[in-house]
């Protein structure tokens, strides 16, 4: 019998044939940067958290990228497994380093649309302020409460509308814990905006609810600030005197909704304790818009009995925009001299050099809009004027003329 004798090239051959079957069935995936892979705690402290991906070697986790948003590094123990994102494939030690954080953001996105759709009341930390709002964290995503969202209660009301003033109260909620709800959520443009307002009672809610679009109430002006004041007014069937002040419940007059005139500072015609009458023109979200100017006479209705277009009227401007210039005629009515016609009247020059604000000019009525409320004016020029002389000149009375010029015949006296 002949043995059979194996070459050494033949025996290496098929050294590495086994091999690259063995390669061949394990399939050693290397994950790519920004990958999710999956592992077994290992170890974890305060800074660093130890896992397991098998055949690919060890993983680590270390300090902000613990920070999933959702808590989820609290609960864990030797032994669980967990999802995270690579990012970086061996670090100084030899670690593959990856996130949490990363890992979680998708979920942390629709965790926020999920509180939102289901309208749930969030506890979250007030991280800092600034003249617009305060800045809040929810689930590790920053946010922001702007100040119109703030409940009636905590609303820096400032009688002059300092903005340092303003920054200064809002700065008292820093480090607070304060309940909110999400009401805009956009994670392409990571912004998420919450509300303290919509945080109302069910008992506060049913009383707004009992409520209806043009219903008038008797309130009291309880706040002033730059684009209106707040009107404090008893619920349905109770007398405000008699009323808890915990129970009282508040909406916002527009500064547009203040008076008909154009109004510069709502404190100029308004004060903090008056009394008012006002007309509910909106509930939106809880929230009440009233009118004061509603419940008063339009004066427009009767402006066409006062001014006729082509008339030449005296008027003080009030205030320049980009638009032209604000010119009021009387108490209620202002008209707008058009950027064009102000341009052609400047003649080159700073129109604000040629205008004042505070004093009075002569215009030319352009057109007239009672129903938009809205009236074209023209200041006139040197031409304008002249021709309005001249033409006064020429109304004159002729009798009155003939008597000026005429002779005086002598008076014959006898004796």
């Amino acid at each position: 019998m002949t043995k059979k004798i194996l070459k050494k090239s033949d025996a290496s051959q098929s050294q590495k044939s086994t091999m690259a079957e063995l390669i061949d069935k394990v399939k050693i995936k290397v994950p790519k940067v920004g990958e999710l892979v999956k592992g077994k705690v290992l170890d974890m402290g305060k800074n660093a958290l130890y896992l397991d991906l098998g055949i690919i070697g060890t993983g680590v986790v270390l300090g902000r990228e613990m920070k999933d948003g959702l808590g989820v590094v609290d609960n864990l123990r030797k032994g669980d497994k967990v999802e995270a994102t690579v990012i970086e494939l061996e670090n100084e030690d030899g670690y593959m380093e990856l996130s949490l954080r990363e890992a979680g953001y998708e979920k942390i996105w629709d965790e926020l649309k999920r509180k939102k759709e289901e309208n749930e009341i969030v506890s979250t930390k007030i991280l800092a302020a600034n003249r617009g709002g305060l800045m809040v964290e929810i689930n590790g995503i920053t946010g922001f409460l702007p100040v119109s969202q703030l409940s009636n209660e905590n609303y820096p009301r400032v009688e002059d509308g300092d903005k340092n003033k303003i920054l200064q109260l809002l700065s008292r909620f820093v480090d607070q814990t304060m309940d909110v709800r999400v009401i805009d959520v956009n994670q392409e443009e990571e912004k998420l905006i919450v509300s303290q307002k919509a945080t109302l009672s069910e008992k506060e809610e049913a009383e707004i609810k009992k409520f209806k679009i043009g219903d008038v109430i008797q309130g009291t002006i309880s706040g002033i600030v730059d684009f209106g004041a707040f009107v404090k007014f008893a619920p349905t069937g109770r007398k405000q005197g008699e009323t808890d002040p915990k129970d009282m419940l508040e909406g916002l007059v527009h500064i547009s909704e203040l008076a008909w005139q154009l109004i510069e500072n709502p404190r100029d015609i308004i004060k903090v304790g008056e009394k008012v009458k006002c007309k509910i023109i909106g509930m939106d979200n809880n929230r009440i818009s009233l009118s004061i100017r509603a419940l008063k006479k339009d004066p427009w209705s009767a402006v066409a009995g006062k001014y006729k277009v082509g008339d030449i009227i005296k008027g003080t401007v009030t205030k320049f925009n980009p638009f032209g210039a604000f010119v009021q005629l009387d108490q209620d009515i202002h008209g707008l001299a058009h950027i064009s016609e102000l341009n052609r009247f400047s003649k080159g020059r700073n129109i604000e050099e040629v205008l004042k604000t505070g004093e009075k000019y002569e215009f030319k009525i352009l057109s007239i809009e009672p129903k938009n409320h809205r009236m074209g004016l023209a200041p006139l020029d040197k031409k304008e004027k002249t021709k309005k002389t001249k033409k006064t000149k020429k109304n004159e009375s002729p009798n009155l003329k003939s008597k000026k010029n005429k002779p005086v015949k002598p008076v014959n006296k006898k004796g």
